[in-house]
């Protein structure tokens, strides 16, 4: 496939782009994979990249590029500060059959902005500035970049807006919240709108798009040429599928709960490895269950018998208890207590 021409004709194209957004830990070979199965996004970006001065591409995220399953375009995430690091990263990089390389200016991790990487370069405009220079002089292929409003406040957009336009980046993600908001508050979408007004390239939409419907309204909200979508897609791998399906003016597909059970059944099989202590998996899968048990109702209930099973078998049982009906299940969150909602894992991203 060439990544190049599939990816410039999307970015061309009169129909929304529908991204798989990067998630740590997440959006791996196996994962890719299993969303294909479910009608999968239209461009896939990889777990980032860690850049630093003795950094080397990561074995596991390099495989979902070389043994990409999705049959679409595949975009390779950066995070990094490092100019020359960032650098030679790209220019190693641009030796796979990648489509983009994207510049990760969002991450709401501690762990990553604390070390003025991810969303903690949004305090820095003059050194985002410099980054963006030294990587469009050395990607000859696209270059993207996903980012958040700011660091604390979105005033800091506005300044931020023409650094990326200035050099030439061929599209821009933006997740309509500050980095200090998390994943906390409501999107500002409002603000993606202004991107979209202001950027030369095209602007994927980003936060909380939870099912076709929402689609449609944000896309209506922000005039953006696309969405990137996360937290949802995990919830509903579906997603991708019935927004198309929306768009084409079709009737959206409905899922049940034993859909959703096989979907649970099918995830595990997908990225529980054998080689892995059993209660390892079950741990693993709890995250993503933390995703699919908002839209299930009831999700206080689910969520907390789930998080207190510790075999694959308690594990299966409690699913089945809620999820082994024929009952639509529309997979949207359910609201929450704040006690229980506030204890969500976030993936990084």
């Amino acid at each position: 496939m060439d990544h190049h021409a599939t990816f410039s004709a999307l970015l061309a194209s009169d129909a929304p782009v529908l991204a798989l957004a990067p998630m740590q830990d997440v959006t791996d070979l196996p994962f890719m994979k299993l969303m294909k199965a479910y009608g999968g996004a239209d461009v896939y970006y990889t777990e980032y990249f860690r850049v630093h001065g003795t950094s080397s591409l990561e074995k596991y995220i390099l495989q979902s590029i070389t043994e990409n399953p999705t049959g679409r375009p595949i975009i390779a995430q950066m995070i990094g500060n490092d100019i020359p690091a960032l650098v030679r990263t790209a220019r190693e990089l641009q030796e796979y059959p990648i489509a983009a390389v994207d510049l990760n200016l969002g991450c709401p991790a501690p762990i990553v902005y604390r070390k003025c990487a991810g969303g903690g370069l949004l305090r820095e405009p003059k050194r985002i500035d410099a980054i963006l220079g030294a990587l469009r002089d050395t990607v000859k292929i696209k270059f993207t970049v996903k980012t958040r409003l700011g660091f604390d406040s979105p005033q800091v957009f506005d300044e931020l807006l023409p650094i990326f336009a200035k050099h030439s980046i061929d599209l821009l993600t933006v997740h309509g919240r500050t980095v200090a908001e998390g994943y906390r508050s409501e999107v500002h979408y409002d603000w993606i709108a202004r991107a979209v007004a202001a950027m030369p390239c095209p602007v994927l939409a980003n936060g909380n798009i939870s099912s076709a419907h929402k689609a449609a309204e944000v896309l209506q909200i922000t005039d953006a040429h696309g969405l990137m979508i996360g937290r949802g897609a995990i919830r509903n791998p579906w997603l991708f599928q019935q927004i198309r399906q929306q768009q084409r003016g079709e009737t959206v597909a409905a899922t049940k709960g034993r859909d959703v059970l096989e979907y649970v059944r099918a995830l595990y099989e997908a990225v529980c490895s054998p080689a892995v202590r059993e209660s390892a998996q079950v741990e693993k899968m709890k995250k993503y269950l933390n995703f699919i048990g908002l839209g299930v109702e009831p999700a206080e209930p689910f969520l907390f018998q789930i998080r207190r099973v510790e075999t694959k078998i308690d594990f299966f049982r409690v699913c089945g208890e809620f999820l082994d009906h024929d009952r639509p299940l529309p997979l949207v969150p359910f609201p929450m207590k704040a006690k229980e909602s506030g204890s969500l894992v976030s993936f990084a991203g």
